[in-house]
């Protein structure tokens, strides 16, 4: 008998689980809060696929008297007001990462984590792409799990960046491998406190068993704690601290130890990835997929053909001796320290945009020696501005558009300096994503 399951959310996420549930027989009612949405527009992308109601507006309690679950996009809070209505009537509430794992079969590694994701994520999937026939890399990375898990096959491997917000709504979700890369302060406006945004972090490894596996990040005092108190073999690495067990430097070799053995992987200076952040990002990709069968000698070759994803300290372009570098995923201040890190000289920065509640007395700080002017955008610059001058960094310009932030680093700028596009606030307000944002700046930098 056919389930009437409730997609809440019609964006990229909803669609995806809307055209799953579709797809095995199930009926969806299909919500979004947003009444100015064209429906006609909307359904038709589901012309054939089978029974789909369309709701906008107010949900009431007779919407729902014959739902069976409701599938919630990670895009929507929990605290907004239809989903009262939704645990009122006892209907479960699944993110679309479950109702893809419900679905989907072969083996699974799953990364969370502040910052890094995307980039582990990708390197990750790389590595498996280069030594097993069947790989998805999906999820937050762009491409919703939902998509690709019918295609999934007992023999498929698959590679899944997990943000805070589909954690949420997990219930027996379960990776072979799971990895938290790092816990830095992040969607406070959602999750309200640093506790709660921890706790659904850490929620990535509540279903593991012992024979299953999770990488930490042994820097992070929190995930180090964490590790001891968890089921799943747990695999350090660490960029500052020598291991007896787990990956991390010697001077610029990364190397394994385990077991009273050591095992050199690779010398940073033979990547293509800059800054010690993404050296990170390397331990945990290799932790990962050794963990998933991928013999060394395959991965240390994937490692070091591997370029940063875009978005992420990408390089766009040398304009009269200045390099301009985009960074638009450094949604918060910690990612954007990292961003500022990597870069090898002085440097002019764009910054600025949606207030995510984040404070940026650290971010300010990492200025020292490096960060020359700062020209800002967007909701935050005032509060930016206002920081940035507390501790004492006054060569702060405002711009309303990336057009003339683009312009006005580059009338500021010496040769051999860099301009890197590294908000540490998130997109919206300005932009729809993240990923607009950096293709202007790409399209401002390239019509200099």
């Amino acid at each position: 008998m056919s389930q009437k399951i409730l997609v809440a959310g019609s964006g990229k996420s909803g669609a995806a689980a809307s055209r799953l549930i579709l797809k095995t027989g199930d009926e969806v009612v299909l919500y979004d809060s947003n009444d100015a949405i064209n429906a006609d527009e909307l359904l038709s992308q589901f012309k054939g696929e089978g029974t789909i109601r369309l709701l906008l507006g107010e949900l009431h309690k007779e919407d729902i008297k014959d739902v069976d679950l409701c599938v919630i996009s990670p895009g929507i809070s929990l605290d907004a007001p239809f989903v009262s209505i939704i645990k009122e009537a006892d209907i479960p509430i699944w993110s679309e990462v479950q109702l893809a794992y419900h679905y989907a079969k072969g083996k699974l590694a799953a990364i969370t984590g502040t910052n890094g994701k995307t980039t582990t994520t990708a390197l990750t999937g790389e590595i498996m792409k280069a030594y097993y026939d069947q790989v998805f890399v999906v999820g937050n990375i762009g491409i919703p799990y939902t998509e690709e898990a019918l295609k999934m096959t007992k023999d498929s491997v698959t590679v899944a960046e997990i943000s805070s917000f589909q954690l949420e709504t997990i219930t027996d979700f379960r990776p072979d491998v799971s990895a938290i890369l790092n816990i830095t302060p992040d969607h406070l406006n959602r999750h309200k406190t640093m506790d709660c945004y921890i706790k659904v972090k850490e929620s990535i490894t509540q279903n593991q068993r012992e024979q299953e596996c999770c990488i930490l990040n042994y820097d992070d005092p929190v995930l180090r704690e964490f590790g001891r108190t968890i089921k799943p073999k747990v695999v350090y690495f660490s960029s500052r601290e020598k291991l007896e067990e787990g990956y991390c430097m010697d001077g610029d070799m990364i190397i394994f130890n385990h077991l009273g053995k050591r095992q050199e992987i690779v010398s940073v200076k033979d990547l293509k990835l800059l800054g010690r952040h993404n050296h990170e990002n390397v331990m945990a990709a290799v932790a990962i997929s050794s963990e998933m069968g991928v013999p060394m000698d395959i991965i240390k070759k994937v490692i070091c053909e591997f370029k940063a994803v875009e978005h992420r300290i990408e390089f766009v372009a040398e304009k009269a001796g200045v390099k301009y570098y985009n960074d638009s995923k450094g949604t918060n201040p910690d990612a954007a320290i990292q961003a500022i890190k990597a870069m090898p000289g002085p440097t002019i920065l764009i910054a600025g945009g949606y207030d995510k509640n984040s404070e940026y007395d650290e971010w300010i700080e990492s200025f020292e020696g490096k960060v020359r002017y700062m020209v800002l955008l967007g909701q935050t610059r005032e509060k930016i501005a206002e920081c940035a001058s507390r501790h004492g960094f006054t060569n702060v310009m405002y711009a309303e558009d990336m057009q003339e932030a683009v312009s006005v680093c580059a009338s500021y700028a010496n040769i051999g300096d860099y301009v890197l596009l590294s908000p540490a606030c998130a997109s919206w307000g300005m932009f729809k994503c993240y990923e607009e944002r950096g293709e202007i700046f790409k399209e401002c930098v390239r019509n200099l």
